[in-house]
């Protein structure tokens, strides 16, 4: 018995990608009929959509699929989330990690889609610093919580590989509404996400 594994992606898409990236192949001087590159833009493009799934996926949506009318107004914060992202200005992925905290005013959601939200906008192409805000802007339209914040801290492959060719740079966003524009409030985020809790 072979096997078979099953894919979900957009025909005309693939074939498309696959069009170009064949393209590409042959433009840096290699042959996209060499064994070792004949499913190469096939891969590429199912990667490249998978990668970027994103622009498919609706943050506030997911939020609004767990929300719940909670009484309470103390900070919750889901930090050490992973994310993996494409830098928009060289096709190459920055990944790390994010910090997210808001304080509810009356509804909560359910902790996971905090990561889910995380999710949609990293996997599309992005910068580090939109990514920041439009995750807390997802959260503060959706929630209306008394503050939101997030930070991100994150290793750019177009850093570490071209370029400059820095291999122990972070870089590191920050974005901060309501409650969080206050020091003490901030300052205790930044307190409990620099804390080894577990």
């Amino acid at each position: 018995m072979s096997y078979s594994k099953v894919d979900n992606y957009n025909e005309e898409i693939t074939g498309k990608l696959m069009t170009s990236y064949r393209d590409v192949l042959g433009a840096l001087g290699e042959d996209p009929d060499r064994e070792g590159l004949l499913k190469t833009p096939e891969r590429l493009a199912k990667a490249m959509q998978f990668l970027t799934q994103g622009y498919h996926l609706d943050a506030k949506a997911i939020i609004n699929s767990a929300k719940f009318h909670e009484d309470v107004s103390q900070m919750v914060i889901v930090k050490d989330i992973e994310l993996y992202s494409m830098c928009e200005h060289h096709m190459l992925p920055f990944f790390g990690k994010a910090h997210i905290a808001y304080i509810p005013n009356g509804w909560i959601t359910g902790l996971s889609k905090l990561a889910r939200v995380v999710d949609v906008f990293s996997r599309r192409l992005q910068v580090q610093e939109r990514l920041t805000v439009e995750i807390m802007n997802a959260i503060k339209e959706t929630l209306n919580p008394l503050g939101v914040a997030v930070v991100i801290e994150a290793k750019h492959l177009c850093m570490m590989m071209r370029g400059v060719q820095k291999q122990n740079s972070v870089t590191t966003t920050s974005a901060f509404d309501g409650e969080f524009q206050k020091d003490s409030t901030r300052s205790e985020f930044l307190k409990l996400i620099s804390a080894d809790l577990h």
